[in-house]
């Protein structure tokens, strides 16, 4: 388990916890991409199985007296991915204990969207088999289109959700929905973000006149934001997502953003920078 690191950004520390790792298909995160291609330029780690290691990488920050936790990785509730799949995951609750929080002191949970890999912990399950949201003080925010797909899915989406981490919330009453972009805190706003699916979602963190972007699943890695037309297989609306990178691309590039990224090796943290010769780098931070 990766001990959990700190960013500063302006007046705020950035805590990046780790839920743990997972093992993906490297041809479906790089998609239509030959292999000839993201083999020699991405050079990514893989297994006997021609897969290659994704991070979890969740966010906490305290922003007005407010806790807020972006993500909360895979939780440990999938059980078809645990046998299908070599993991060392749902060490989120873990990773907050060695922070000194406690569930129930977390205030606001945001979800980029609603696949299996990052909302596991959205919900725990009791003795008695009940499922209740894991943090119970806790409004949940979720993109209004997001929820309506996850909760609504077609032939191709229904193998990445799982009700039970969602159902529980609207029957406590946790859940917020919401539409489009939304000020959270005066330093936290979630921006739509949509490509990975209909309903993604960002988190903009400004404080002291710097900037982090959480970009979700937006990339597997890094390398695709380099090259923005380096989709993924996941990505339901392709073309979308390519047009949503390069947004956010060139406003991570202006602001000089601090960019987080879930699926990135842990931390998942670095820059973007463009030089003299219009290539865009990722450059790991940490």
């Amino acid at each position: 388990m990766a001990p959990p690191q700190t960013y500063r950004l302006g007046n705020l520390d950035l805590h990046i916890l780790s839920d743990g790792t997972f093992f993906q298909d490297a041809g479906a995160v790089f998609g239509v991409v030959p292999r000839v291609m993201w083999e020699r330029i991405a050079a990514p780690p893989l297994d006997g199985e021609h897969r290659m290691p994704l991070g979890l990488n969740c966010l906490l920050l305290r922003s007005h007296d407010k806790l807020v936790l972006i993500e909360t990785g895979v939780g440990d509730k999938d059980g078809a991915r645990r046998q299908s799949t070599p993991v060392d995951e749902g060490n989120l609750l873990a990773e907050l204990a060695a922070l000194g929080v406690r569930p129930e002191e977390v205030d606001i949970v945001i979800n980029s969207h609603l696949h299996a890999d990052h909302c596991g912990w959205n919900t725990r399950r009791l003795e008695d088999e009940r499922l209740v949201p894991t943090f119970p003080r806790a409004r949940y925010l979720i993109q209004r289109g997001e929820w309506e797909a996850a909760t609504h899915p077609n032939e191709r989406t229904r193998a990445t959700y799982l009700e039970e981490n969602l159902l529980p919330l609207a029957e406590a009453g946790a859940l917020e929905l919401i539409d489009g972009e939304r000020a959270v805190t005066p330093e936290v706003t979630v921006i739509p973000t949509p490509g990975h699916t209909e309903g993604h979602a960002s988190v903009v963190i400004t404080s002291g006149g710097e900037t982090a972007i959480y970009i979700g699943d937006m990339v597997q890695h890094g390398v695709q934001l380099e090259r923005t037309a380096w989709v993924s297989a996941f990505d339901v609306l392709p073309l979308v997502s390519m047009e949503t990178k390069k947004r956010i691309v060139e406003r991570a590039i202006r602001e000089r953003a601090l960019v987080v990224s879930v699926h990135c090796p842990y931390p998942g943290v670095g820059h973007l920078t463009q030089g003299e010769d219009d290539r865009r780098r990722w450059e790991p931070v940490g």
